[in-house]
């Protein structure tokens, strides 16, 4: 009976001691999770409440501590917020490169965490097309057929959001528009070279279901100039007279604003 008692006590010791040795750590890890999980949602909250406030700098300085995350939502808003800081009047040139190029490494790195978030294939493609930027003309015509596939498949993944039916209007528009000696540059790059017309800017502005146009300045601007290109004076002044009143909470709104030249232009003419 005591040798039966011993050797019990002896295994009540050891499956103990096995719990420990195994589950723990499992256990520690599980609650190390749910603690990280948390901050995540902790930082993004309050990621969102400074961009919403448009407190650029400080929402850059909250996401560059969390540069090395393996979390998509983070590292697309880190993208975001350093390509937003790059764009500020009072950033040096040298630093707008080194922001735009943290940004684009910033979004690649959410893709390869998260393919299927909308928001980093919108970001990479905004980033790429930055890049190019400061790596001219032929790089970035090169580069835009990733930047639209990215952009639809951003549109696949959430097709209500707004601002990515803005890029690829705003895609169109550039292919539309483009110069001669722009698409002589094209013409060496691809074999067939991408194009685009000012109805397929129309059309991609007012996609089945879309969302309200009046969600951003330049995209009423965009729309104004488009109606314009196709020669359709009435809707161009409706679009370019919303611009110029849209009510101007950013810099780039204040800019949009100054179409009232054109609103003249189109009423005396």
């Amino acid at each position: 009976t005591q040798v039966l008692r011993q050797s019990l006590q002896r295994g009540v010791v050891l499956s103990t001691g096995a719990f420990l040795l195994y589950e723990a750590p499992r256990l520690v890890s599980g609650f190390a999770e749910v603690q990280a999980s948390f901050k995540v949602e902790e930082v993004v909250e309050q990621a969102d409440y400074l961009y919403g406030s448009g407190e650029t700098e400080k929402l850059y300085q909250l996401l560059v501590q969390y540069k090395d995350s393996q979390e998509a939502e983070l590292l697309w808003r880190l993208a975001r917020a350093a390509r937003d800081l790059a764009q500020l009047a009072t950033v040096s040139l040298e630093d707008k490169r080194r922001l735009a190029y943290e940004a684009l490494d910033s979004a690649k790195r959410a893709l390869e965490k998260n393919e299927a978030n909308f928001a980093a294939h919108k970001w990479y493609g905004i980033c790429l097309s930055d890049v190019g930027d400061f790596e001219g003309i032929k790089t970035k015509i090169g580069n835009a057929v990733v930047i639209k596939e990215h952009f639809q498949r951003a549109v696949e993944l959430n097709p209500k959001d707004a601002t990515t039916i803005h890029l690829i209007g705003i895609w169109c528009y550039s292919f539309a528009e483009m110069p001669w000696y722009q698409r002589k540059i094209a013409a060496t790059l691809f074999a067939t070279p991408p194009t685009s017309t000012f109805q397929e800017v129309q059309d991609e502005n007012h996609p089945p279901a879309a969302p309200d146009p009046n969600f951003y300045s330049k995209n009423l601007l965009f729309l104004g100039k488009t109606y314009l290109k196709l020669n359709n004076k009435k809707m161009a002044l409706l679009w370019l007279s919303k611009a110029k009143d849209y009510p101007a909470h950013t810099e780039e709104d204040k800019q949009v604003g100054g179409t009232g030249e054109h609103v003249a232009l189109i009423k005396f003419t």
